[in-house]
């Protein structure tokens, strides 16, 4: 079971890694692009959703008996890692300004 729980925070810190890049593109598109904005961000999410939703699936076909400790570990890795993300993101951006 903890080889479940362990390979759940793996799989939900990658699963973010769509995410994060999705951001870093829409930081590159140009601002009279708005379509090439939401589209990098709805790809990460979408890449996200299915690398989450295949781990997830593989885990309740095969090792059926920690499909609950590995689900909620992938969701609160896929939360802490967000939450970090943002503090990153806000504490950056106000050591920029300062």
């Amino acid at each position: 079971m903890v080889l479940s729980i362990v390979l759940g925070i793996v799989v939900g810190i990658v699963g973010f890694l769509p995410l994060f890049a999705g951001f870093q593109l829409t930081r590159k598109a140009t601002g009279t692009s708005a379509l090439g904005q939401a589209g990098a961000l709805m790809l990460g999410v979408l890449i996200s959703f299915l690398l989450l939703l295949g781990a997830l699936m593989v885990c309740v076909f095969f090792m059926r008996d920690v499909a609950v400790p590995f689900t909620f570990s992938v969701i609160g890795a896929l939360l802490v890692s967000a939450v970090a993300f943002g503090i990153e993101r806000m504490l950056w951006k106000r050591t920029e300004k300062g």
